[in-house]
């Protein structure tokens, strides 16, 4: 069945883990998993949209990146509509604590330059900012994902577009998704000897450490 999820900025381990779950991989063919992406809805501080999480040598610590507010208001503005401000220069922020976790792990001088290209392009939007990353992610960790966007908004629960997990997904919220699907368990992590096994930080905590073999932790092939 479909899943239906919200935009986020460098999304945590769980919102990749339910694309994995229903796509197939066989011999002779890969049938891609069905996601779709709510595009119409509006913006939600304090939430992934522009928000992640990440093990830092001080443990877990957060990145999130400003809005432009249009009219004093940012709850009120279509998703697709919210400009990203740059007026600060918070991506050389966020690229420097990510290179300070991530620069000893085995594989983040393979994905780095092209993961940072992307903030270094300066999306116009959080929508695209957010696709973006989105699909290098899935790109890296080799998912068969079909991707589109909601033509509009259905209310929370919705099995319109399938699994709805929308409002599941957030910060603030805890849920058992990683559980349900089997995946409570670690990988190595550059920190662990400090402060242990921290789960379902952003993804780039599972791809930074363990590259091509990320795919192995979020789905059991054949």
């Amino acid at each position: 069945m479909p899943v239906l999820l919200n935009t986020a900025y460098f999304p945590p381990i769980e919102y990749f883990a339910l694309m994995a779950k229903e796509f197939t991989l066989s011999p002779d063919r890969v049938i891609p998993s069905k996601v779709y992406m709510e595009a119409c809805e509006n913006y939600q501080k304090q939430s992934y949209r522009n928000r992640c999480y990440f093990y830092a040598d001080s443990g877990r610590q957060s990145l999130s990146f400003p809005i432009v507010h249009t009219d004093g208001s940012h709850n009120n503005i279509p998703i697709k509509e919210v400009r990203v401000d740059y007026s600060v220069d918070w991506v050389t922020r966020h690229e420097r604590a990510i290179a300070s976790a991530y620069r000893t792990s085995a594989y983040f001088d393979y994905y780095a330059d092209d993961l940072f290209s992307i903030l270094d392009s300066h999306p116009d939007t959080l929508f695209g900012l957010n696709s973006s990353i989105v699909g290098f992610f899935v790109k890296c960790l080799g998912l068969a994902v079909d991707i589109e966007e909601t033509s509009d908004f259905v209310p929370y629960g919705s099995t319109e577009y399938g699994c709805d997990y929308r409002e599941k997904i957030h910060p603030k919220r805890r849920n058992d998704i990683l559980a349900e699907l089997g995946l409570e368990k670690p990988y190595f992590q550059v920190f662990s000897g400090k402060y242990g096994f921290i789960p379902n930080l952003s993804v780039m905590d599972l791809l930074f450490n363990e590259g091509p073999d990320s795919i192995l932790y979020l789905k059991t092939l054949p």
